[in-house]
């Protein structure tokens, strides 16, 4: 449909594929993933990783074949199953990797080894040389150097990955040592490792409230979302109000214990460690309760208009329930393609051409000339692909949304909108998702670039160049997060006229700028309300943990299960409430081309919900009573059909 200034909306009416060679592009973007995860097979990367392979290339379980210039390769593995590693407590931290000579044996020893002797015994009796391949067992005692590292510790094989991993986990004391080091204090770790131990079920309990808190909510926003702004509002009042008085009394409590306590060194560390957290906790929700007590408080004008968005937001899950489970769906396609992601990865690491290195004799693959760049390739797909998925759930909102909305006759609906919007979306729109998500992904991937750059070089550039780093970085945050918001609307205008992106995206742009008060305000609001739901939940479960943690002070440091569970809580709550969220967006901008579009005269009648009929004729009496100030002109510029600004 060609531009002419003043596009004719006509919702639902029109429906044809968009961006078709975008669909194409992304397509062969998609085939050229799978290439590369057939490389990886067909180069043996995958066998490698599955199977496991020694240091002279040979898989284990597998006849394998002669690598020039490698005597010990090219040896028959199919009882060899188990990878053995002579020194596995040789660890590369930098490189995150076993140093030791790696062999395929036929058993893992299930008993420590404490002589050459009994590796020779083992040898013997099991079949399962753990000393270089040109040795025989007969011979163990006289080469010391080229057999397991002394004592040999019992070990088990890994039921996917066949790999012989020690059992005893101080074998991997340098791992601990260096993250010991990283923590710089073995005490205070000790004490936060023990108390996320000893509070497990705990953490569990409140990890099961908050998601039973987020059903609830959901219940609210659907049978009684118009007085859910005042509930809401209340509750967090009372919440943030009586969650601060009570951290303090608990602080008081618990240094008031401390002074009096009377138990090992061990309990008044923790007892130290709780009031120092409780004393941060307070002051911190003290600071956010006078923020939110005053941001509420400046903007309690704009409830009325929240509210009925938020009622007809409640009529659209009455009728569409399947969209609050739309986060599961996306979840689990975004955990099933993160895990084929990590698979190739890991295979694109052993994938290639051996290589002898000279200094050690052993076998390394390495990928030369363009295959080298397979793993940007793969790393652009991460971005991608995942952006494509979020990007595919909101356009099926904005499918069903839009077909809510306008239709007249709500009977008349497809019997399931939510499988008809995502029909739709994959028979004619996933061009259009396709082209909005590699969007996004050009502003996110120099983004982390600039980010990995700053921690590289943190502490080593000078003031100047890190300000500018996170300059960069801000902007480009900033200019990603407009964009995504300009993508969903753009959604929704190819979900109501069929057009493709860069025409929805232009037209979504046109409303909103007229609209940009109406814009500020609607999304400020019904942002911050579904904010506020999001921090009484959290602030529930937080509250809930506090109280059950508040019984074992003496053996656990509140600090890390309490944030542990404060972080699943909001995570929850945000995949919950996201999708509200969606659906005011998508409802605002339908809202708005209703009413710039149509009059409620004969043949121009309005597709809004009675609702929003009922805000729109007070909103007029409002305006008639206040004259032209503030909402009383935006409420008189709606009633007329114009712009909303």
């Amino acid at each position: 449909m060609p531009w002419k200034g003043k596009r004719d909306w006509k919702p639902l009416e029109v429906r044809s594929c968009t961006d078709i060679p975008w669909l194409i592009i992304f397509t062969l973007f998609c085939i050229g993933m799978a290439c590369i995860c057939g490389f990886t097979i067909a180069t043996g990367g995958a066998s490698r990783i599955i199977s496991g392979y020694d240091s002279y290339g040979n898989i284990c379980g597998q006849n394998n074949s002669k690598i020039e210039g490698v005597e010990l390769s090219g040896r028959d593995m199919r009882e060899n199953k188990y990878v053995f590693f002579l020194d596995p407590c040789n660890l590369d931290i930098i490189n995150r990797k076993i140093k030791s000579i790696a062999l395929c044996v036929s058993k893992c020893p299930a008993t420590e080894l404490k002589t050459l002797y009994d590796v020779k015994q083992f040898a013997l009796n099991n079949g399962s040389e753990l000393c270089t391949y040109d040795i025989k067992p007969a011979r163990y005692p006289s080469y010391s150097n080229k057999c397991p590292k002394l004592p040999v510790p019992p070990s088990k094989s890994l039921p996917l990955f066949h790999r012989c991993i020690p059992v005893d986990i101080t074998c991997y004391a340098e791992f601990a040592q260096a993250f010991v080091t990283f923590v710089s204090d073995n005490s205070v770790l000790h004490r936060v490792v023990t108390g996320v131990m000893a509070s497990k079920e705990i953490i569990m309990g409140l990890c099961f409230l908050a998601l039973v808190l987020s059903l609830i909510m959901m219940v609210v926003i659907r049978y009684i979302s118009k007085v859910l702004v005042w509930i809401l509002t209340v509750l967090v009042v009372i919440g943030t109000i009586g969650g601060t008085g009570v951290l303090w009394w608990l602080y008081v409590d618990h240094r008031n214990a401390l002074n009096s306590q009377t138990t090992s060194v061990f309990g008044k560390e923790v007892g130290a460690d709780n009031v120092k957290a409780l004393l941060v906790f307070a002051i911190g929700a003290t600071i956010f309760t006078v923020i939110l007590l005053l941001v509420m408080f400046f903007m309690r004008k704009r409830v009325a208009l929240t509210i009925s968005l938020f009622h007809v937001a409640g009529k659209v899950f009455i009728h569409l329930p399947l969209l609050a489970v739309q986060p599961f769906w996306t979840f689990l396609c975004l955990m099933f393609f993160w895990v084929y992601w990590i698979a190739v990865l890991l295979f694109l690491g052993t994938a290639g051409t051996s290589v002898k290195n000279n200094s050690t004799n052993l076998v390394e693959y390495q990928m030369a000339g363009p295959l080298q760049y397979t793993v940007w390739y793969h790393a652009v797909g991460l971005i991608w692909i995942s952006e494509f998925i979020l990007a595919f759930q909101q356009m099926t909102i904005a499918g069903a949304v839009v077909t809510y909305y306008f239709t007249r006759n709500k009977s008349k609906m497809p019997a399931t909108p939510i499988l008809s919007a995502m029909m739709r979306t994959i028979r004619y729109h996933l061009g259009t998702i396709a082209k909005g998500s590699f969007i996004i992904t050009l502003v996110k991937i120099p983004r982390l670039i600039l980010t990995y750059i700053h921690s590289q070089l943190k502490g080593k550039e000078n003031a100047c160049a890190r300000c500018m780093l996170k300059a960069c970085v801000c902007c480009l945050w900033c200019l990603e997060k407009c964009l995504a918001y300009l993508n969903q609307n753009a959604y929704t205008a190819t979900a109501i006229n069929s057009t493709s992106f860069c025409t929805s995206a232009r037209d979504a742009f046109v409303i909103l700028v007229e609209n940009a008060l109406r814009v500020a305000a609607i999304n400020t609001v019904g942002d911050f309300v579904l904010f506020l739901g999001k921090v009484l939940i959290v602030s529930c479960t937080a509250f809930a943990g506090v109280l059950a943690l508040n019984y074992q002070r003496e053996y656990t440091v509140w600090v890390l299960p309490l944030f542990i569970v404060s972080l699943f809580a909001f995570l929850v709550a945000h995949c919950f409430l996201s999708v509200f969220e969606n659906v005011v967006d998508v409802l605002f901008l339908c809202f708005a081309i209703d009413s710039k579009y149509n009059d409620g005269s004969p043949g121009r009648e309005y597709y809004m919900d009675k609702a929003l009929m009922e805000f729109v004729e007070n909103s007029k009496k409002m305006a008639r009573h206040k004259g032209d100030d503030g909402d009383g002109r935006e409420m008189k510029s709606m009633a007329r059909g114009g712009t909303l600004a």
